[in-house]
């Protein structure tokens, strides 16, 4: 074994021991070192992005999807510059990212290098720090493979997010003492649970209670404990709840869904939540899209919450009981301590509002025949055609309330909304790194004509990769949910938020060498979906949709935020739970 090597060639060597596949990034010249071991390694595979922001959100969703650290490099500069709302998207969805961006050499600090993104100008790594776990320049060559070791282990313990590493040029190529280790001996897996007299204060209260419900959230699909959640449903017979990030962390094909509450939610849930004495609260944070803008609904005779993170327990809602621990380890543990009773039937509540209340909004929307097409029915003929297991990827917009409460996520894993930062466009780009984290599995993107905007030149990337991911454009010609929003809270808009002139989003594709396809009727849609998801070319299916159609959803959130302040301009009951 050498006794010494490159930094950066150990550096390269950690990350292929943590599992890292893909460095997502775009080139600059402080990471020449860094390219040049890449390729003489030729273990990980370098994606060049369009732009650095399409870098972060494609190891963003990496990592979502692995569930594991991915990297994303970016240069000094400009390159740290752009990368940064994908960081704070990291930050604001709890994704262990490794974001290392390049720096001018040591000797020309101070001396106004191009570029030179230091204290004594644009510094990256203070700007990075407010929105990363840990964010540090590497200052010695010495230096860089324990500040690895201390960052990958900061990302990935307690609650996970991003971190970053600033690398000189010059300190890249110096030769230091080999330090490369296993994971294990540097961030072992230890898992927290709760502690025993909290989890058997948990476990008597929801056995005792007469209409127990399991509010689920991100933490949940982060921690992976999305079977532990669905033995404690079972053994309880409780119906579960799902933030709007949260979903497809529990089956909602199951008797026991309630779909999701708050953005793009389900009138059952609105309606279950108003009479349930316990509630058990699993890793969310409880912010405005997942309480529906704080709402009185989640006030309970008794009120638990879960989380790793113990600022998050009782930071919006007061809580009977806290338990601070991993989710998956937790939930198992409450489940182990529930009372050997006889097992519970389905609660009489629950089967009577299956009857009574609709588990869509909108029926006849999801049938509706016309052209343009009516968004359900654009998202009813989305599930019909991906298989269970593909990947969905819902960008910022009408797409999330469209699909939050129209598309039914049936596998745990497989339904991602970048609702942290709910930055427009990182579905668009965010998709190619899903498709490369779980290759054989087919991955979608659905996004607005103003989201595909902002990346749609990731497509380029796609094609280059030979990625067959598949985009499908809500075409409504402009920013459709603040105009909508608008309509509804003040009678009218402003008038800023359409397109005078339509993007052709399918000749967009064509450009860039994928296939294009433009729909505004049923049968082409269905005929474009099939085509695509069989298919291995990149796609994209452009799809006219009848701009007047709002989803009900958002008249319900404008009364919850009326209700919040204590003022209600909302229009009137259309679409109430």
């Amino acid at each position: 074994m050498a006794t010494e090597a490159p930094l950066i060639h150990q550096l390269l060597e950690q990350l292929e021991l943590e599992g890292v596949s893909h460095v997502f990034g775009v080139p600059g010249g402080p990471l020449s070192a860094l390219f040049e071991a890449l390729k003489a390694r030729g273990r990980m595979r370098f994606v060049l992005a369009r732009h650095e922001a399409g870098a972060a959100f494609m190891a963003n969703a990496h990592a979502r999807v692995r569930g594991e650290p991915a990297v994303c490099c970016v240069t000094s500069g400009p390159g740290a510059t752009n990368a940064l709302t994908g960081v704070a998207s990291a930050h604001a969805d709890s994704l262990p990212v490794l974001y290392l961006t390049g720096q001018v050499a040591t000797g020309m600090f101070g001396l106004g290098a191009i570029q030179e993104s230091t204290w004594h100008g644009v510094d990256v790594v203070e700007i990075l720090r407010p929105i990363t776990k840990l964010s540090a320049m590497v200052v010695t060559a010495q230096m860089g493979m324990r500040m690895l070791r201390h960052a990958l282990r900061t990302a990935t313990t307690g609650r996970p997010g991003p971190v970053h590493l600033n690398l000189p040029a010059d300190l890249a190529r110096v030769k230091v003492p080999y330090e490369v280790r296993e994971p294990a001996s540097y961030r072992p897996q230890c898992v927290s649970v709760a502690r025993a007299e909290d989890v058997a204060q948990a476990a008597r209260l929801l056995a005792g209670a007469r209409r127990p419900t399991l509010f689920a959230g991100h933490g949940v699909a982060l921690a992976r404990a999305e079977p532990a959640l669905l033995r404690l449903a079972e053994r309880l017979q409780a119906p579960v709840v799902t933030t709007p990030k949260g979903k497809s962390v529990f089956p909602e094909d199951h008797p026991l869904s309630l779909g999701v509450f708050g953005m793009g939610g389900h009138a059952r849930s609105d309606r279950y939540l108003e009479d349930d004495d316990v509630i058990l609260v699993v890793g969310s944070s409880l912010g405005e899209f997942a309480s529906s803008a704080w709402s009185q609904r989640l006030r309970a005779q008794a009120f638990l919450q879960v989380d790793v993170d113990p600022l998050q327990i009782g930071k919006n809602y007061p809580v009977t009981l806290g338990l601070v621990g991993d989710a998956r380890a937790t939930l198992d543990a409450i489940t182990e301590a529930l009372p050997a009773d006889p097992p519970r039937t389905t609660p009489e509540a629950l089967v009577s509002l299956a009857r009574e209340v609709p588990r869509w909004e909108q029926p006849e929307q999801r049938v509706s025949d016309a052209s343009p097409l009516s968004p359900p029915r654009v998202i009813t003929e989305l599930r019909a055609a991906l298989p269970d297991d593909g990947l969905l990827f819902v960008d910022t917009g009408n797409s999330n309330l469209w699909a939050g409460h129209h598309f039914e996520a049936r596998r745990p894993g497989t339904y991602f909304s970048d609702m942290g930062l709910a930055a427009m466009g990182s579905a668009v780009a965010g998709v190619i790194g899903a498709a490369l984290a779980a290759p054989g599995r087919r991955a979608v993107a659905l996004t607005g004509d103003a989201a595909f905007a902002m990346h749609g030149f990731e497509i380029h990337t796609a094609v280059e990769l030979g990625v067959p991911v598949t985009w499908v454009v809500l075409d409504n010609a402009g920013h459709g949910m603040i105009q909508q929003g608008e309509q509804l809270a003040f009678g009218g808009d402003a008038g800023f938020y359409g397109f005078r002139r339509r993007i052709d989003a399918a000749a967009v594709a064509r450009g860039f060498g994928a296939v294009g396809v433009d729909v505004a009727d049923v049968p082409s849609l269905q005929a474009a979906l099939r085509e695509a998801l069989a298919g291995s070319q990149p796609t994209v299916i452009n799809v006219r949709v009848d701009p007047t159609v709002m989803a009900p959803t958002l008249a319900r959130r404008a009364r919850a935020v009326a209700e919040f302040f204590g003022t209600d301009r909302s229009p009137g009951p259309a679409g109430a739970a």
